[in-house]
């Protein structure tokens, strides 16, 4: 069976340049890899039950070939249970490994659902309320007070900084609620005073670190989005800032994302949104990246043939390790944890991040690995590294 790579997205959002971008690297990598490759609306598949079995159609024709791997791009604030995630739940029924998951968009799909899953994990969150069966905002000025104020206020399906306020006290609050959209229900937030206008993205993709841009305000207004006039650094993150964003990613269980951070003044982090459908437009500029390649290699990663390959050599990696003699130099035990999980990038110094410039070197030549033939007098544990690199690519 030969192998099938398709990128579903949503009409709506079709000529944005994540989807763009994402599109043609799908096509390039999959043309140079010969794997099959179809780009999908969502608004074309019908989905099917005939005869017991699960099926599709899509332009009134029966589809036969399905995808192996499932790249999703859908607009998150307005995805419906419904009909998206029904669609999204059909494929995944089907076999079809999807990035992301539906499960995993559903938990970025409201703020709070956000929250509502990281908490009890230990991740450091901004005290956060919320109401449900009803829908009075008013009601909620009085039952948010120990929040403090000023308090952050934010629409649970909002986005790219949208329907997002810095209430100062309980009249601004109150003046508030006759003015905002009730259209889903809002969160209020113990406001960090030491992130105001800035914030910290970033990006993962197969649960590693690609990179980290700082946004800053430039109106000296709370959000801190580039698509409301904000602009963006790159951002050398601490080990610490990385292992929680991966920590983050592994709790929701996605595969490509934004986690946004706010650094308090003591160094550390707090959680203040993740984002499945993260926009990248600001970030491949700022952090001289290609990030929809790295997605088309993901992709490709999954499908079967290649896990299968990966499994091989995990195995055949774990028994050699178990019958070979120590030798001089880096063996197994030193490889980190990590490379095994796949799941952390380039590591920092604990030092207190820095803001670095833009460097004007081909970052995407630099990330191409040749894969590194052991000489004459190579060893097992050389073999066994060598291995576990390539696996961690």
């Amino acid at each position: 069976m030969s192998a099938r790579v398709w990128f579903v997205t949503d009409r709506r959002i079709l000529q944005d340049y994540p989807q763009q971008e994402i599109e043609r690297a799908l096509r390039q990598k999959c043309a140079d890899e010969e794997v099959e490759f179809r780009m999908v609306l969502m608004d074309e598949i019908v989905i099917t039950i005939e005869q017991g079995a699960l099926g599709l159609r899509i332009k009134q024709e029966p589809v036969t070939s399905y995808p192996q791997v499932v790249v999703v791009r859908v607009p998150t604030p307005s995805v419906q249970n419904d009909s998206d995630i029904t669609l999204l739940r059909h494929l995944e029924k089907m076999g079809c490994r999807l990035a992301n998951r539906p499960q995993a968009i559903l938990h970025c799909v409201n703020k709070f659902w956000t929250f509502q899953e990281l908490a009890g994990h230990g991740i450091p969150l901004p005290d956060t309320f919320s109401y449900g069966g009803h829908e009075n905002f008013a009601k909620m000025i009085d039952d948010a007070e120990p929040l403090g104020y000023p308090v952050v206020v934010k629409n649970t399906r909002g986005h790219r900084g949208k329907a997002v306020f810095l209430a100062r006290d309980k009249h601004h609050l109150s003046d508030l609620s006759h003015l905002i959209r009730h259209d889903a229900p809002y969160l209020f937030q113990k406001y960090v005073k030491e992130s105001h206008g800035k914030d910290i993205r970033v990006v993962l993709v197969g649960g590693r670190v690609i990179g980290a841009m700082l946004r800053c305000s430039t109106d000296g207004r709370m959000q801190s989005n580039c698509s409301l006039g904000g602009v963006g650094v790159m951002y050398q993150l601490s080990e610490q800032g990385k292992q929680l964003a991966i920590q983050v990613s592994n709790i929701l269980g996605m595969d490509v994302c934004g986690i946004d951070l706010l650094r308090k003044d003591d160094g550390s982090f707090v959680v203040c949104e993740a984002n499945a459908n993260v926009g990248f437009r600001a970030f491949d500029k700022a952090c001289n990246l290609d990030v929809s390649g790295i997605i088309a290699d993901y992709a490709l990663s999954l499908l079967p043939s290649r896990l299968t390959r990966k499994m091989s050599l995990l195995s055949v990696v774990s028994s050699a390790s178990e019958t070979s003699e120590p030798e001089v130099g880096a063996s197994v035990s030193a490889i980190p944890e990590s490379v095994f999980t796949m799941s952390v990038g380039s590591s920092s110094s604990e030092s207190d991040p820095e803001i670095v410039e833009v460097r004007d070197s081909d970052t995407a030549a630099s990330r191409s690995m040749q894969t590194v033939l052991p000489e004459t007098g190579y060893n097992m544990n050389n073999l066994i590294n060598t291995e576990m690199k390539l696996l961690s690519e």
